[in-house]
């Protein structure tokens, strides 16, 4: 017994019923409302339809449940409550049963847990949509994570991936291409099964980041493969759990400037980015500093995408129209030669006033994040997002929005004030443009 439906047929059939079940209950829910016959708990609703999504999509894992993550980091396109319980799929889906466990690290080790370690824990203490994650002790003494990846994970990816092009193929218009944007999926999701790659990656964010208060687990080689990774154990808690200890101000403003600072310090030296910003991943420890515990996925984007991406940020403090619109057309959001009063228009201003408020920060030498005014005004912006059946955007675009949106969701839960002025200095160095954020 694997745990783990693999078959295309049988993920399909779990996917098809979720989708049908919750679509129904929204239909239904829509036309109670229509003829005033319902009453109900607006975030009861939201939430329990979540749940049914979750306990779906925590049978497939893998691609599913990176879905789900995705979900959790919404800004405004899902209800909150929605987001909320998808949450859970960033640290504690069901793990899968302990034979099974043991029965993978004799597999890819050679040894069963207790011939390997001198302790190892049975039950994982972290589970996720590709594998789970085992506290143990090395016989050096070492307190390492072993994290297990689930049976034919990689397997189920191409599967995946053809079931949602199906679908993608039926919205989007007739001989638009979605191809790009499913291998760029495709391509992330194989390197993330991928254990020696993130330990490789591992390594090197190690060496990089060992001089700041920013901490990197230690990558133990000779004790993982592509599907068992091991690496030392760092304490500390989940966003959550350091909320649920009501932090002073001045807490939460230190580890806000920690993430901050993560995010900065990478687009330096046009290296590769850690690009999976969400909750799960990051570990505020006992003696202030930030943990960093998952690698898998770590993306180097090309160098003029890159470049033009950043450019957003100064471009739209300018307030030069045109320049935003040529950079538009270079990031392929908008269509080449698109001009004022054109179909364009429409994508050309959502575009616009969103990447004014992402830019906004850099405004202020400092900026509360914590201001409820900013939160309101991503999702007003976000649920005004004007509906398109084309893909828009270059295809690393999934990503990058990815880890600013997660940035952002971050510091937006820590109510964090943020200092800005080495985080504009980095962008001056990198862009070479001595007039940028000069207001």
């Amino acid at each position: 017994m694997t745990d783990f439906p693999s078959s295309k047929f049988e993920r399909g059939k779990i996917i098809a019923k979720t989708g049908i079940k919750v679509g129904t209950n929204y239909a239904q829910r829509y036309l109670r409302k229509k003829v005033g016959t319902d009453s109900g708990d607006d975030g009861k609703f939201h939430a329990d339809n979540a749940k049914e999504v979750f306990k779906e999509f925590t049978k497939l894992r893998g691609t599913a449940l990176k879905i789900a993550q995705g979900m959790s980091m919404d800004q405004g396109f899902l209800p909150e409550e929605f987001a909320e319980v998808m949450s859970q799929a960033q640290y504690s889906v069901p793990p899968i049963n302990k034979a099974l466990v043991r029965s993978i690290i004799k597999q890819e080790l050679g040894g069963y847990p207790e011939q390997l370690f001198s302790k190892f824990e049975s039950e994982a203490f972290a589970a996720a949509s590709i594998g789970q994650v085992h506290k143990a002790v090395l016989k050096d003494g070492r307190k390492v994570a072993i994290k297990i990846q689930y049976p034919n994970v990689r397997e189920t990816i191409s599967s995946d991936l053809g079931l949602g092009k199906v679908l993608a193929k039926q919205l989007v218009k007739k001989g638009a291409d979605i191809e790009p944007y499913f291998e760029e999926i495709k391509s992330t999701l194989l390197k993330e099964t991928d254990y020696v790659y993130e330990g490789e990656q591992i390594k090197a964010f190690g060496k990089r980041f060992r001089d700041l208060d920013i901490v990197i687990p230690e990558w133990i080689e000779e004790f993982s493969t592509e599907r068992v990774l091991c690496m030392t154990f760092l304490e500390g808690r989940h966003l959550s759990e350091f909320l649920q200890e009501k932090p002073s101000q001045e807490e939460r403003n230190h580890f806000g400037q920690l993430l901050w600072q993560f995010f900065h310090e990478q687009i330096k030296n046009d290296d590769y980015i850690h690009s999976d910003t969400h909750p799960g991943n990051f570990l505020f420890t006992n003696d202030g500093k930030l943990g960093v515990v998952d690698f898998g996925c770590v993306k180097k984007y090309p160098t003029e995408f890159f470049r033009n991406y950043l450019e957003l940020l100064p471009t739209h403090l300018s307030k030069d129209e045109d320049a935003i619109r040529r950079l538009f057309e270079r990031l392929e959001v908008l269509k080449p030669n698109s001009k004022e009063g054109d179909k364009e228009q429409e994508y050309f201003e959502f575009a616009h006033n969103y990447g004014m408020i992402f830019a906004k920060p850099y405004e202020y030498d400092v900026f509360d994040f914590g201001d409820p005014e900013f939160d309101k005004t991503i999702r007003h912006f976000t649920k005004e997002a004007p509906l398109s059946n084309e893909p828009r955007g270059n295809k690393h675009f999934i990503y990058t929005t990815r880890v600013h949106v997660g940035l952002y969701n971050l510091l937006i839960k820590l109510k964090a004030q943020i200092h800005t002025s080495e985080s504009k200095k980095i962008l001056k160095e990198i862009l070479g443009n001595r007039h940028l954020f000069s207001n």
